[in-house]
């Protein structure tokens, strides 16, 4: 039986992703062997074949790229506050 790893990071989720991509193992059994591991709401079969095709196409950053949008507003202060509430 496996030990199950909850609220994985996601640059961990990819660099296990790359690894089992560098091992020529496949996209599908990859998203099998990831929920085995980090539970049924780890990443979507989809996003594994996306990010297997990246890497596939020379990508080697396993980080999320900045995205614009809207900017987050919780700061140190903030979640300060929102603990001594608690």
């Amino acid at each position: 039986m496996f030990k199950t790893i909850a609220d994985p990071a996601d640059c961990e989720v990819h660099s296990v992703i790359r690894f089992l991509n560098a091992k020529k193992v496949k996209p599908a059994e990859i998203h099998r062997q990831l929920i085995k591991i980090y539970g049924e709401s780890v990443m979507t079969d989809g996003m594994v074949r996306k990010w297997v095709r990246q890497f596939n196409d020379g990508r080697t950053n396993v980080h999320d790229e900045a995205r614009s949008g809207r900017p987050s507003v919780v700061n140190d202060g903030l979640v300060a506050k929102v603990n001594e509430k608690i």
